[in-house]
């Protein structure tokens, strides 16, 4: 399979790369999570990290992104951003694609946050504004035909159907890799749920502003 070129997506997957290398090179990941990773209590507590050199508690659903665990982490969410992002802005274009992604990211730490505001562990990671790139491409090219039901719309069933499938998912991957429903909070589990419907959320917006009518010029 072909996939079509992407030079939002490129770049995106190349600074994350290229900072993830750097990070490893310089053996900080660890001081670049709690720096730059998103810490929900930073919003209830300003001075939190009074003193230090860190991102500001805003910049920091962008910030975090750029911070990998470890190969595998930076590997998976790279693989998912190049697949699916390529493809999305194949359709949406460089501009709709950043949008999308950068909102997704911000979607992504309100959710964790709305789960532990007084969380005090960092989250790092680009899965949460890879999510928001899931969820539209999973709009876009699907192929399961679905109907109406009652007064909802075939897209508006779609899009639940997909909104229900993925907190399903994340859901089974929270209870499986914490060993309880307690543990929830302590993986970005709300984060990739948030990013993802922010996805949904947002694919026919971008689309209509993608293809909006431009004004023809009258002679």
């Amino acid at each position: 399979m072909r996939l079509p070129s992407g030079r939002a997506t490129n770049a995106l997957a190349g600074i994350s790369v290229a900072v993830f290398l750097a990070l490893i090179a310089a053996n900080r990941v660890e001081d670049a999570a709690v720096l730059g990773g998103f810490i929900s209590a930073r919003f209830g507590d300003p001075a939190l990290l009074a003193g230090m050199a860190a991102v500001p508690a805003w910049l920091t659903p962008l910030s975090c992104t750029l911070v990998h665990a470890g190969w595998l982490h930076i590997g998976f969410n790279m693989l998912m951003l190049v697949f699916c992002g390529r493809q999305v802005e194949h359709v949406l274009g460089w501009s709709g694609t950043l949008i999308l992604y950068g909102v997704g990211a911000y979607a992504a730490c309100l959710a964790q946050y709305l789960v532990d505001p007084a969380s005090t562990n960092p989250m790092v990671g680009a899965s949460g504004a890879i999510s928001a790139i899931i969820a539209t491409y999973s709009l876009l090219y699907s192929q399961q035909q679905v109907r109406r039901v009652g007064p909802l719309s075939a897209n508006l069933v779609r899009v639940l159907w997909l909104a229900a499938g993925w907190i399903a998912i994340q859901l089974m991957i929270g209870l499986a890799t914490s060993g309880g429903a307690g543990g929830l909070g302590q993986i970005a589990i709300a984060a990739h749920i948030g990013g993802f419907l922010a996805g949904l959320a947002l694919t026919r917006p971008l689309l209509r502003w993608r293809f909006r009518k431009k004004p023809r010029a009258v002679h």
